[in-house]
């Protein structure tokens, strides 16, 4: 039987990766778990400091379920090398879809996202080779493709 799994993301600002990626990946703010008004008494409940509470949402779900959970996790260190894994967004249709309609979709995603925070770095692209994508950064820093 396959492990179930979340997603965690170290980050300084979780409040501000939630916005992101909520509109990213199309995820909701995830509730509390049942039995507590909000994440603070669930983290009160399972004996988080008072100090490391009240940071404002940091976890989202898929809300047709078919996602992993994702929870930002507060760290104090800041990013400093390249991710050893990253999200691929898939927008593009896939292989059936002409390369110049995926290109147009890949590069209206690529625009949309830096609308809300994130960075452009460069094309993902090879003449003769069928695929076109985007490397970006969330607004920490992670760095994500769209394709």
């Amino acid at each position: 039987m396959a492990a179930k799994f979340q997603v965690v993301i170290d980050c300084k600002d979780p409040a501000r990766m939630c916005q992101f990626w909520t509109r990213a990946l199309g995820y909701e703010i995830a509730p509390p778990p049942q039995g507590f008004e909000s994440w603070d008494d669930y983290y009160r409940d399972v004996g988080v400091p008072e100090g490391e509470l009240g940071s404002g949402p940091d976890r989202l779900v898929d809300p047709s379920g078919a996602g992993p959970p994702i929870w930002f996790q507060v760290v104090e260190e800041t990013k400093t090398t390249k991710n050893r894994f990253h999200f691929d967004l898939g927008v593009s249709g896939g292989r059936s879809v002409p390369l110049e309609t995926r290109k147009q979709r890949v590069e209206v995603e690529a625009d949309r996202l830096s609308r809300v925070g994130a960075t452009r770095i460069q094309a993902l692209f090879e003449t003769g080779i069928d695929h076109y994508a985007v490397a970006m950064l969330d607004p920490e820093g992670n760095e994500f493709d769209i394709n």
